[in-house]
Formats: structure tokens, sequence, C-alpha cells
């Protein structure tokens, strides 16, 4: 008897939008960019409010890169 299910289907989600995702990942390491006390925002030193800035660039390019790679329809 023959099996009813669906045939395999390859991956496509090898974009070169995936690339961006290094971004957030090699910016805070990047402790030459960040590592002073000034400038400071609202009193805090650079090194403090640029980790925290750290955390927007992250979900604005994981958002970036979702809807560039999303498939139609889904």
């Amino acid at each position: 008897m023959a099996s009813q299910e669906p045939p395999e289907t390859r991956r496509t989600d090898r974009s070169h939008w995936n690339w961006l995702l290094v971004v957030p990942i090699v910016i805070p390491l990047l402790t030459m960019l960040f590592n002073k006390e000034e400038p400071r925002l609202a009193g805090f030193p650079a090194f403090y409010w640029m980790q925290l800035a750290f955390i927007p660039l992250g979900v604005v390019t994981t958002l970036v890169v979702y809807r560039m790679t999303k498939r139609k329809g889904d």
C-alpha cells in the first residue's frame, strides 16, 4: 500500500539577507567602539548606554531579515 505522505521539499531558506544577522553579534564584540566614558547620555557613560542600544539594533536587524526572507502567503 502506498504512503499518502507529501513528497519532501528542499529547504529554501538560503537567503543573502541572513548574513545581516551577523551585525548584532559582531558590533558588541568591537569593544573599541564603546570602551570609554564620553559621550555621556543622561549622565550615563557611553559603555552603559551603548550596551542598551545594542538591544534595539538586534531587534531591528532580526525584523528586517524576517520581513525580507518571509515566504509569500505565510
